[in-house]
């Protein structure tokens, strides 16, 4: 029996552990999908004690308490952040197979040097120690202790990247790098639609009353990202797209219905956002960027604590709609025109595991390695069975030899012992396959799978 989390851990032949010791564990990280804010780190923000490191915006802990009877006083609520640090420690020995129990160990050790199991009999210990060392970091320390090469945030077209100049004017090591999230002009049916308008209006010094001048608009914005080194960009996909994609016309007919002030159907969306997204891919691929698909999130879909404490906030599920056709219909349309950009697709419905696993092999081109990418778990699946699984998926299905790996997804600067979680995973497969003949024990090329998957791919595939 080994022993709880040790250095061995998840790693159970001898393959793996020598991939993951002497290769994986070695190679810096790059992050090329996170939700870190950029003031943060061009401020150095410190975090005043573990609570708020953990705690603040982390719905992905906040469902585990509260699926553990814990009050909202003591999630999002006004109890003092020690009361929230103890009800975290005190349930979460509850959450055995939970990745954030994993992670939460993994970033206590490799954060803090602090081995000691998290519940309630270790909390004022793990707090004082934490604190401690806490009171000696800030967001700078949490990249350059992780080795984390590049970072890409996900930024707005309508941000004017100030804290990306003064970022990279600095002594950081990490190269931050904007990534380009046009999700609030995709965003037709929400109030804040026509603000939003006069807001990127405003960036541009041009006003957007037509769909026309929003797709001139936000291709403006792209190549201001483009500039300041963007080279990926990342689109929500919450609807069913067109299975057929709509003429310009359509879109502009849908744009002055909203602008009147009516509400588009679910299939009136899906129209304009298949127009949006073949008008803007084409203008990613003419700058050699990756467009990024994040597929099937189900959100909000608790209105009471919704209205309550806001979106975001951990009331978000996995859709079951049929994505197919119309990512299908989308990316053919791009290729017959030879302006298919390189393309990441995600899916939070793990029932469509294979379906985006077939889906990218219709579509790969060279001289790309993987042109066309089955993104790593997301969201709800990236836990051991997810990743896993997402590892044989693409093995099955495709080349797993040329995927670019992990991503945090993460606002928070502790998440990444997550590409370790991730590493570990990844050598583990490999290390079963050798060990039950299915690939020769072959270290030269084992250890060249392991770079790629882990650092090299990534860094080849967005032109780092």
């Amino acid at each position: 029996m080994s022993a709880f989390m040790d250095k061995d851990f998840l790693l159970d032949t001898d393959v793996a552990q020598r991939l993951y010791h002497d290769v994986a564990a070695t190679l810096p990280i790059i992050d090329y999908h996170s939700h870190l804010i950029p003031r943060e780190i061009a401020g150095r923000r410190r975090f005043a004690n573990l609570a708020e490191l953990w705690l603040g915006g982390d719905h992905y802990k906040w469902r585990l308490m509260r699926s553990c009877g814990i009050t909202e006083d003591f999630i999002t609520g006004d109890r003092p952040v020690r009361q929230k640090f103890d009800a975290f420690c005190r349930i979460l020995p509850l959450a055995i197979g939970n990745p954030i129990f994993h992670w939460s160990h993994l970033e206590l050790r490799r954060l803090f040097g602090i081995d000691l199991p998290i519940n309630a009999r270790n909390a004022d210990a793990i707090w004082e120690q934490a604190n401690a060392r806490l009171a000696h970091m800030d967001t700078w320390s949490f990249l350059e202790q992780a080795r984390v090469d590049i970072a890409c945030t996900t930024d707005d077209p309508a941000d004017d990247l100030a804290e990306h100049r003064a970022i990279g004017a600095s002594a950081l090591k990490t190269r931050v790098i904007p990534a380009y999230r046009p999700d609030s002009a995709m965003a037709i049916n929400a109030p804040g639609f026509p603000a939003y308008l006069e807001k990127l209006g405003s960036r541009i010094g041009v006003p957007i009353a037509s769909f026309a001048a929003l797709i001139d608009a936000l291709i403006d914005r792209i190549d201001t990202f483009d500039a300041a080194g963007a080279r990926i960009s990342d689109h929500a996909i919450d609807v069913p797209l067109a299975d057929v994609i709509p003429a310009t016309d359509v879109a502009e007919r849908l744009f002055a219905k909203r602008m009147r002030g009516e509400a588009l159907s679910p299939a009136e969306i899906g129209e304009y956002h298949s127009v949006m997204l073949d008008r803007l891919g084409r203008a990613y691929a003419e700058r050699n960027w990756a467009m990024c698909l994040h597929i099937g999130a189900l959100r909000d879909v608790n209105t009471r604590m919704v209205g309550r404490i806001g979106q975001a906030t951990g009331y978000d599920s996995i859709a079951d709609h049929s994505y197919a056709k119309g990512l299908a219909a989308l990316l053919d349309s791009m290729e017959r025109d030879d302006q298919l950009p390189k393309t990441m697709l995600f899916c939070l419905n793990p029932a469509m595991n294979e379906v985006l696993g077939a889906m990218i092999g219709n579509f790969q081109t060279g001289p790309v390695k993987g042109k066309i990418q089955y993104g790593p778990a997301w969201w709800f699946n990236d836990h051991k069975e997810g990743n896993l699984e997402q590892f044989v998926t693409l093995a099955n299905l495709g080349a797993l030899g040329t995927s670019v790996g992990m991503v945090t997804d993460s606002r928070s600067f502790a998440s990444y012992p997550r590409h370790e979680y991730y590493r570990r995973l990844l050598c583990r497969q490999l290390g079963r396959w050798v060990q039950d003949g299915e690939y020769p024990d072959d270290s030269e090329a084992l250890d060249t799978i392991v770079r790629g998957i882990c650092h090299q791919n990534a860094r080849d595939y967005f032109g780092f």
